[in-house]
């Protein structure tokens, strides 16, 4: 049995839960390439029109895992934090990918705590639907949460190192799936290391701030994955010399955060809305805000 990993969407909050779980249970499993022009045309071809660029990619990673996994790994989410909600996207993931994809097989989970389905029970009854024990299920699921708690804590850790640096700094502000993805984000971060610019990440924040960095800006956000690049802007805004704001065309969460974002941060913003595999114009827009917190800078030092 080998089950295919969609490398797009949750990919980049739990694929390395999905990856120590599955190796705790010695189930293998294969990550679908990176992302790539293919994969956008592949995708734009299935969803609809209105679909956001980060959901394009998602169908043209599932469709490039067709044929060469058994089964594919699609869970779906509507609640992971108590009264909130994240993307109606990744509430429909599995029923896209079933309707979609007639003749690929799903394994998936389902997290909502409007229905007492926490994330314990998702990953257990995950092992159950493989065949595994509750018992091994569950220490396997243990094991990943263990491993993925110790990365992201050493990263946010080297993180806050950075702050410390004496080097032009920018936050990098976006939801993750579109931050490290090759198409979306992977310039623009090649862009910064070029102009040796420190790199904050948005994603790299302890989730113990989230609610009280996000009230500052807003009391009324509750899409949970929002209100964590909120929370970030907030916190890290008075470290860095300017900040990107990423999005795909045409996120609706997104357009209200990032408006609501536009008008309380005080530091030099640049948001980049992202809607097709074409980089017209974009380094045209980094130089000129470059320029621009490069003077800042010089001020201020």
């Amino acid at each position: 049995m080998k089950i295919g990993i969609p490398r797009a969407l949750l990919y980049y909050y739990d694929g390395m839960m999905w990856k120590y779980f599955f190796e705790k249970l010695n189930v293998n499993y294969i990550v679908s390439n990176i992302t790539n022009k293919q994969i956008i045309q592949d995708g734009e071809a299935l969803a609809d029109s209105e679909a956001c660029l980060s959901l394009k990619i998602f169908l043209g990673q599932i469709k490039s895992l067709e044929k060469i996994c058994d089964f594919v790994l699609v869970p779906r989410m509507f609640s992971i934090k108590k009264n909130e909600q994240v993307c109606t996207n990744f509430n429909c993931l599995y029923d896209l990918t079933k309707n979609l994809f007639p003749n690929i097989q799903i394994v998936s989970y389902n997290i909502d705590l409007t229905e007492g389905q926490n994330e314990v029970l998702a990953y257990t009854r995950l092992g159950s639907s493989l065949g595994f024990s509750y018992i091994q299920s569950y220490n396997a699921y243990c094991y990943a949460k263990r491993k993925k708690e110790l990365y992201f804590k050493d990263k946010i850790l080297r993180q806050k190192e950075k702050l410390k640096s004496p080097k032009l700094k920018i936050l990098f502000a976006g939801h993750p799936y579109n931050l490290y993805d090759e198409v979306v984000g992977f310039d623009i971060i090649q862009y910064l290391e070029k102009k040796d610019i420190e790199i904050i990440y948005s994603d790299l924040l302890e989730n113990g701030f989230v609610d009280s960095e996000c009230n500052k800006m807003s009391t009324d956000i509750h899409w949970t994955h929002s209100k964590k690049v909120m929370a970030a802007v907030q916190y890290y805004q008075d470290y860095v010399d300017g900040i990107i704001l990423l999005s795909t065309f045409p996120c609706g969460p997104d357009s209200l955060a990032n408006e609501m974002i536009r008008r309380k941060v005080k530091t030099p913003l640049l948001v980049i809305n992202k809607e097709s595999f074409s980089n017209t114009g974009l380094i045209t827009r980094l130089d000129a805000f470059f320029d621009i917190m490069k003077v800042k800078y010089e001020k201020s030092h």
